[in-house]
């Protein structure tokens, strides 16, 4: 019993201090943008992304940046649909520079995403990738939010993403996402580099060609956080922001399977993070564990103002993600989120011992 108490303890301070800290802590500031705005490229992979580019190219369309330093570049990755058909159909008119680009060889060492991002960072002609997906709609700050908070020897710079959509299921992907998103934040501002997300990213040319590009690197299904290690090894800097003007919204995983699936994929980049960062992301999921352990022991009163202390902290943490990127957080969902997570946590385990690929984007790993 004593282990046991000793657990939610620790459990609960670790869940006080890293809500405290990201209420208060703010991370790196912005800086003054130059007079002379730079020249950017905006890199999208897309693999039959129909229903879901046009959404995002729209975005890109509505920036606050002047469209003649903008060149748009997006990779169709033998799509089946009619992905370079809306493409061209959504930029039509565009003031900028836009390419559509068929991807039809390999380069290296890359596949899938990785592959596409090496052939449209071969074309890209300035000095500032900006990274995004086909499901994603980035705010019209967002190139001048991530470019304020560049500086001598930062390599990369990771936005925030928040997963919007009408239904239950998607309201709890979004609060999923955000809390999640929250105690990476933390980490971060402790000086800790943990991965970055390539729906919404910044990569300098020089840190890009330092690693070798995506040819050169080991094939992983999560590229961006390949990437990011890599600029990281050849002593690039970092900032991850949680900031409103870089929040773009995400659409969400359209079915529990789905869901999995990319899970599974983040999965890979959770498992190459240091060691004692795996624990303490194991020591957090294993609340439930602990949980069920306490009602047999101490029984059903023990156990259930431990778990209210639980969903007060969890609303709490919720509060301040939804409050740091200027939303208002969906309180009332707290409750069904619960369900939602052990849900998912126990699916997604039974999905990761199977012995069978996943699929995404329409390949399987």
């Amino acid at each position: 019993m004593i282990w046991l108490i000793s657990y939610f303890v620790f459990w609960f301070l670790l869940m006080g201090v890293s809500t405290g800290a990201l209420a208060w802590r703010r991370g790196s500031q912005p800086q003054p943008l130059p007079n002379a705005l730079p020249r950017v490229s905006i890199l999208i992979a897309a693999r039959n992304e129909e229903a879901s580019l046009g959404r995002c190219l729209q975005a890109i369309r509505q920036l606050h940046y002047p469209a003649h330093l903008v060149e748009v570049l997006v990779g169709d990755d033998g799509s089946t649909d009619r992905t370079h058909a809306v493409a061209e159909a959504a930029m039509q008119g565009y003031t900028g520079s836009f390419q559509c680009l068929p991807i039809v060889d390999t380069l290296g060492t890359a596949r899938g995403k990785a592959n596409v991002l090496a052939h449209l960072t071969r074309a890209a002609t300035s000095d500032y990738f900006f990274i995004t997906d086909a499901d994603i709609a980035v705010p019209p700050t967002w190139l001048t939010g991530l470019l304020a908070h560049t500086a001598p020897g930062v390599g990369t710079i990771t936005g925030l993403t928040l997963v919007q959509g009408p239904r239950l299921f998607d309201q709890l992907q979004g609060l999923d996402w955000l809390m999640s998103l929250g105690l990476v934040q933390v980490v971060s501002d402790w000086g800790v580099p943990v991965t970055a997300m390539g729906n919404n990213m910044l990569v300098t040319r020089a840190a890009y060609q330092a690693t070798g590009g995506y040819e050169a690197l080991p094939f992983s299904v999560t590229e961006d956080y390949a990437l990011f290690k890599a600029t990281l090894q050849h002593d690039f800097g970092y900032r991850i922001l949680f900031r409103p003007e870089v929040l773009a919204e995400s659409l969400p995983q359209p079915t529990l399977p789905a869901l999995l699936h990319q899970r599974r994929r983040w999965m890979r980049g959770v498992e190459q993070l240091p060691w004692w960062l795996q624990a303490n992301l194991l020591l957090y999921s294993g609340f439930y564990p602990a949980l069920a352990v306490l009602f047999w022991l101490a029984g059903p009163a023990a156990g259930c103002s431990v778990w209210v202390v639980k969903l007060l902290l969890q609303g709490t943490l919720a509060h301040v993600c939804y409050r740091r990127a200027g939303r208002r957080a969906p309180l009332l969902l707290v409750p069904a989120f619960e369900l939602y997570t052990l849900l998912v946590a126990g699916c997604l385990l039974v999905f990761r011992l199977l012995p069978v690929p996943f699929v995404w984007k329409g390949r399987k790993y």
